[in-house]
């Protein structure tokens, strides 16, 4: 083994960088659930005496805590006040649950897969899968709370018209099934903008089923309801529109499930499939979000679809061809790119 001196030291210094990022996460959902964030958009300079006040925590944690944020470029520091500031861009991120820039709930997902690690670790060597459902709880509150805020900037703006009829047909009145819901964020956004549609959210994890009803009832979406059911037994007369929110990836027979949906429809129904943004060759993907999906889907849907039958492994990165083999295998005609941002692609499919 021959190390060139400059290179090492060029990576050990990538790999404090990642160690300062990988404390800095628990630091993030501290800041989330105290609310120190939230104290802090908006009010200027603030010292930890002043923050700790106003939060109602303790003063010695939080000029810490500040420290470790201002080492990171999470907030600024003035040596002259020996005060700390969040700068609105950071609080825009940090502090606001309605901004489609919110990143807190990333973070309840990176503490579930922490507490994961010995199940994926044992997965590795069996070969075994890990259900969604054998996840920490967190990973259910982070998933709803990471993805709503990307759903609220997109889904009724740009998704929906970026199909062909189906806003029409939504405002005049249409059933729609929403597969794979979780906490349901995606159905009650629809279910707000549609109100002469009716939305079923469907999936198989009943406590996240529960959560769903108690969001609904509290947003006062009406037209929505909530069943436990899987891709390939959801149930009711036949739709008008179905929806699958970065889920197909994670099924075990995504075949399966489409040819469920294709049954399901209506003649003239359209399906929705958003999924996570991914090239179709891995190198294209080998970039900064790749990175985040390329390792989400190591520690949550690959484990998830092996878990279940046949257990495919499409993974977060699967790709559009990919897709679309999966859904025309499954019997439907057409397949086409909708749209997409940054960090999703949105197919449309039809019969």
């Amino acid at each position: 083994m021959q190390i060139d001196q400059d290179k090492l030291n060029q990576f050990l210094g990538q790999m404090v960088g990642e160690l300062g990022a990988a404390m800095n996460a628990a630091l993030v959902l501290i800041g989330d659930k105290l609310g120190l964030y939230k104290a802090m958009a908006g009010a200027g300079p603030i010292t930890p005496v002043e923050l700790a006040r106003k939060t109602n925590t303790d003063e010695r944690y939080v000029r810490e805590w500040l420290s470790a944020q201002a080492a990171g470029g999470y907030v600024t520091y003035d040596a002259a006040s020996k005060s700390f500031t969040l700068p609105d861009e950071q609080a825009f991120a940090l502090a606001m649950e309605d901004s489609p820039a919110y990143m807190p709930g990333a973070f309840h997902i990176v503490s579930a897969i922490m507490k994961d690690e010995p199940k994926l670790t044992e997965a590795f060597r069996s070969g075994d899968g890990v259900g969604w459902d054998e996840h920490d709880a967190a990973l259910f509150v982070g998933t709803e709370r990471f993805f709503r805020p990307n759903y609220a900037a997109n889904l009724v703006n740009s998704w929906i018209p970026s199909l062909d009829g189906v806003e029409a047909k939504l405002k005049q009145g249409a059933r729609v099934a929403d597969i794979g819901c979780g906490h349901g964020a995606s159905t009650i956004l629809m279910a707000q903008a549609y109100p002469n549609s009716r939305f079923v959210g469907f999936d198989y994890h009943g406590p996240s089923i529960g959560f769903a009803r108690r969001a609904s009832a509290k947003a006062g979406a009406k037209n929505a309801s909530f069943e436990v059911a899987t891709a390939q037994d959801f149930h009711g007369a036949k739709y008008d529109f179905v929806t699958f929110f970065d889920c197909l990836h994670d099924m075990g027979d995504p075949v399966g499930a489409a040819k469920h949906v294709l049954e399901m429809m209506n003649p003239d129904g359209a399906w929705m499939i958003v999924e996570p943004f991914a090239h179709d060759a891995l190198e294209k993907n080998l970039n900064p979000v790749g990175r985040l999906y390329y390792a989400a889907s190591t520690m949550i849907c690959t484990p998830a679809s092996r878990a279940q039958e046949v257990g495919l492994c499409l993974g977060a990165q699967a790709g559009e061809e990919r897709m679309r083999k999966v859904v025309t295998d499954a019997g439907f005609q057409k397949f086409r790119r909708a749209t997409e941002t940054p960090f999703n692609l949105v197919y449309e499919a039809r019969a």
